[in-house]
């Protein structure tokens, strides 16, 4: 087993590997990649279904599903990929030009980062993701996903490895540590002299440590406590629509809704629908409320804890609360929200402008679910992580976040006075 030290040395000493690679060999090396995915699929499924089977019983079966591949999540693998590879270079790019009155010609020029580490947990589909944005944008990459998926991950690596030794590039540019105890994750967030990034991504426990522990410069990402707002104007049959799937198309990831907050002029007609479109026999998949005191007396449910609505349940789970009015919705999600993805369902222009204008969050949404808060789904190909905080990055963390700028300036002798 190569020592997570050794993986960083050679991770360094490739930067040079890649950061001057041309745009036609980075995109054929990614179209490649992909290729051999698609090739490989039987061999990733192999190591996908050893990683299931050895984490049964010791992780919920909503963290399961996102643990698991199937031969429509590899297509989607390869086909963002691929669509990395469609994308503009990021780097290169004039971002700025100055002429400054002595004559100097000032440019801002976009650059890779270098080093770019990532910790995730159980989804291998970031193992992918994280490798072709990586390559794309002309940076080493490092990754350090979770036990859960350690062959899985391992398997991608492997394949995207040998497709750049086949292509004459040192296959060092590309990495996965070894050694999936808290060790490692301690040494990449102290590694000051190899990495130049780190993006964890996961749950909460595991940003927070991140951000609290490392030296290296990192991005916070990930959290979702996404609300959605009923607004006294929305069309109750769009709302109802957009509830059900942000809630229970996949609620194991951090675009899922984990709040639903409904006005009080229709939480009496409108919260009896909630109920039953998500609780009852007929319900595509059962979702259990966590009401406060005013939505507990309408559905005749117990009153949840406080502690509901500062909590990413990623499961079939969903907290519930009634509201005066967008104003109100507004200040409830300024005091709990974790400036991911919200949502308003509204007819009223005001209170949709009211809504977008005062929500502080990455993605804020007008008549959509929050599920739409993803790199391909924002034309991005795929993406890092979503981005929470507000300095570098915010949102889907893609090609361009991945790059620095630095200034180059031409000058025919001029020396300052």
């Amino acid at each position: 087993m190569k020592s997570t030290h050794e993986i960083l040395v050679n991770a360094k000493l490739a930067v040079k590997d890649i950061a001057n690679l041309p745009t036609e060999k980075k995109n054929e090396i990614l179209r490649a990649i992909a290729a051999a995915l698609k090739e490989n699929e039987a061999k990733i499924l192999r190591a996908n279904e050893r990683d299931i089977e050895a984490s049964r019983g010791h992780i919920a079966e909503s963290l399961i599903d996102r643990l698991a591949l199937s031969a429509d999540r590899i297509d989607g693998m390869c086909q963002g990929i691929n669509e990395v590879a469609n994308l503009g270079d990021p780097c290169g790019r004039i971002l700025d030009e100055i002429r400054a009155a002595n004559g100097l010609d000032i440019k801002k020029i976009s650059v890779p980062l270098g080093v770019v580490a990532i910790i995730y947990e159980s989804r291998p589909n970031v193992t992918s993701d994280a490798l072709a944005l990586a390559l794309k944008s002309g940076n080493v990459c490092v990754l350090r996903g979770g036990k859960e998926a350690y062959q899985t991950s391992k398997a991608i690596v492997d394949i995207a490895r040998d497709v750049l030794e086949k292509h004459g590039v040192n296959k060092d540019v590309v990495n996965l540590i070894e050694d999936t105890t808290r060790a490692s994750a301690t040494e990449l967030m102290t590694a000051t002299e190899y990495i130049d990034l780190l993006v964890p991504r996961g749950g909460a426990g595991l940003i927070s440590a991140v951000v609290e522990n490392a030296k290296v410069p990192c991005i916070q990402t990930g959290t979702g406590i996404c609300h959605v707002y009923i607004d006294a104007s929305a069309d109750q049959e769009m709302a109802l629509n957009i509830i059900e799937n942000a809630k229970t198309s996949r609620p194991s990831v951090c675009n899922a809704m984990e709040v639903l907050l409904v006005s009080k002029e229709i939480a009496e007609e409108f919260l009896p629908k909630v109920k039953e479109r998500l609780c009852s026999k007929t319900a595509k998949h059962k979702v259990e409320l966590r009401c406060d005191k005013a939505a507990a007396e309408i559905l005749d449910l117990p009153i949840a804890n406080e502690s509901a609505f500062d909590t990413e349940f990623l499961d079939y789970i969903m907290a519930v609360a009634v509201v005066d009015d967008v104003q109100a919705a507004v200040e409830h999600i300024a005091k709990h929200s974790t400036h991911h993805s919200e949502a308003i369902v509204t007819q009223c222009d005001d209170a949709a402008t009211f809504f977008v204008n005062n929500v502080d969050s990455a993605a804020v949404y007008v008549n959509a679910s929050t599920r739409f808060t993803d790199g391909g789904q924002f034309g991005m190909g795929c993406e890092m992580g979503i981005a929470t905080q507000k300095l570098h990055a915010r949102g889907p963390f893609g090609l361009n976040e991945l790059t620095t700028w630095k200034y180059v300036i031409h000058g025919t002798g001029q020396i300052r006075e």
